[in-house]
């Protein structure tokens, strides 16, 4: 889901930290404001030792293994250690080379990437330029129906320009398609393998063939995927310290507690919030919080109905009770988010963040003022239709404390009940939304650069659930997309973020930091949000010699 879905790089969230002081450590948070305690850290204690393997839990099956269509943290935290992308996220926030050694840039259109040499897939064949070609290609084509086609609106040619040399040439500036070339869009596999996988590829009836130190061994459908660790790995820095990783897939929260508490599952990201407390008390392992680039937000997929009027927008933000949300949805870790994308998004130009996303007024709360809004809106009495799910606990929370805000201030709002893997479909099927006016998500950002969150408000694009369209609003991002230097970009992405809260195509809710719990066997795991794309798994080992 763009909860679903929507990596991360960041700098602390406002949940996380005093200052804009650099997450390059653990950074505690304030006392003041009743939150829970906690410190932010982007990395555990490092391994130890070797494993023979650990158990990893998801709390949903990934929908697909194709890196084209991995739009959500169940595909993306498997397929980060068996696939790579040109460059890499790195768990302190960084962007660096991967598959491409080193990128050049001879004018704002033209693209130049030189590719690793002696890069090996998982059967033994060599990485060349015809692979990239053939990969990032892919995600163009209208039959792959990529959740990433947008990222490439601005392309007008990938070509091969030598042995390991790949030249993209753009209609436009475009500063995000270099940027994504760290996450999904970017993502390089066997060209042969896509010829060869047809429509089974990623599949559990397929095979994916990638570069990663991971390579996927078996996907039992219903069960458990396993990778095995790649022999001819070529960055020795990642070389796995655990010869395999098993994922199992628990959905009930609840049920998932207890792997971690009975040793059944030795780890996992995205911790159930609900959980927070046992876990901490119950000796079997460490609940660690690392940078995130999420907020919690509600989108609106319909501006036919009720929520097709500003005012209602503005009352509906206006009557969340967010503090209380914070407490039961996210154990009392986080604070109101103050804009769409989140505190922690803005990590590439962190000396703009105090003045561009510190300075903005922290969410009204007035629920007489709500209600007189939804009076000279004429909506009193009007229906919203949200979507819930057991997929994870603070979803039912937004949703029961959207239902609770909208009956205090004259609105009708049903709730919806949606399975967890038709929840993850409302975010890459538009016909799943049909009927629904509003979702819960957690949009959060790819890459260190808040312009990235903010595309997704672009008319037409894939991320745009609702279909909202603003002219000022296109021109700014396309202004902002085109300047080079990351300060100047950061200002004018401010500009896109005043749109956003005036109209509230998103309506924001909540940041919290990015979780993960790790038993007593195991460490090493980085922290945060990154773990979408880093190769995580290959620096889990033992917790002891």
């Amino acid at each position: 889901m763009r909860m679903p879905r929507a990596i991360a790089l960041l700098a602390c969230t406002a949940a996380l930290a005093a200052t804009t002081a650099a997450c390059s450590g653990a950074t505690q948070p304030p006392a003041a404001g009743g939150g829970a305690s906690f410190e932010v850290t982007p990395l555990s204690p490092p391994a130890q030792g070797p494993l023979d393997s650990f158990t990893w839990s998801l709390y949903a099956e990934p929908y697909t293994l194709d890196y084209a269509l991995a739009y959500d943290y169940p595909p993306n935290t498997v397929l980060a250690n068996v696939c790579e992308q040109l460059l890499r996220v790195t768990p302190d926030l960084k962007t660096e080379p991967g598959l491409a050694v080193k990128w050049a840039q001879p004018d704002p259109r033209t693209l130049v990437y030189t590719l690793r040499p002696g890069v090996r897939f998982h059967d033994g064949t060599t990485m060349t330029a015809d692979d990239v070609v053939a990969s990032l290609k892919r995600q163009m084509d209208p039959k792959t129906g990529s959740p990433w086609g947008s990222s490439f609106k601005n392309v007008d040619a990938i070509e091969k320009t030598g042995p390991l040399e790949v030249t993209v040439r753009l209609g436009k500036a475009d500063v995000l398609f270099h940027e994504l070339m760290a996450a999904s869009p970017g993502t390089v596999v066997s060209a042969a393998s896509l010829a060869e996988g047809g429509k089974d590829y990623g599949t559990p009836k397929g095979k994916l063939n990638c570069t990663g130190p991971y390579a996927l061994d078996t996907w039992a459908q219903g069960d458990s995927i396993t990778l095995k660790k790649h022999p001819a790995y070529w960055d020795t820095k990642l070389t796995p310290k655990s010869g395999q990783v098993k994922f199992t897939f628990i959905e009930d929260a609840a049920a998932r507690s207890n792997a971690f508490l009975s040793g059944t599952a030795d780890g996992g990201y995205m911790v159930p919030s609900s959980s927070f407390a046992q876990l901490r008390s119950g000796g079997k392992g460490t609940l660690l919080f690392g940078p995130n680039t999420g907020a919690a937000n509600l989108a609106v997929l319909d501006y036919h109905g009720a929520l097709g009027d500003l005012k209602v927008r503005k009352a509906l933000s206006m009557a969340l009770d967010r503090k209380n949300i914070i407490k039961a949805a996210a154990g009392g870790v986080g604070v109101p988010a103050k804009a769409p994308a989140a505190r922690g998004a803005w990590a590439l130009a962190p000396e703009k963040t105090a003045t561009l996303y510190d300075t903005l007024p922290e969410p009204v709360y007035d629920i007489a003022a709500a209600k007189k809004l939804v009076q000279e809106a004429g909506a009193t009495g009007r229906k919203i239709t949200i979507a819930t799910s057991t997929l994870a606990p603070e979803i039912s929370v937004v949703a029961n404390a959207v239902q609770a805000a909208g009956r205090q201030i004259g609105l009708e709002v049903e709730l919806k009940p949606v399975s967890p893997d038709a929840y993850s479909s409302l975010f890459v099927d538009p016909n799943a939304r049909a009927g629904l006016d509003l979702v819960i998500t957690v949009g959060y950002d790819n890459t260190p650069d808040p312009l990235e969150f903010y595309q997704y408000l672009r008319t037409g694009d894939f991320g745009n659930y609702g279909n909202w369209s603003n002219a000022e609003y296109d021109v700014a991002f396309d202004r902002a997309n085109s300047e080079p230097e990351a300060g100047k970009r950061a200002e004018l992405t401010a500009k896109l973020q005043k749109i956003a809260l005036a109209e509230l195509p998103i309506i924001p809710v909540y940041e919290a930091p990015h979780s993960v719990f790790l038993g007593k066997r195991v460490t090493g795991a980085p922290a945060g949000i990154a773990q979408l794309y880093y190769p995580w798994a290959a620096t889990i080992g033992a917790a002891k010699r």
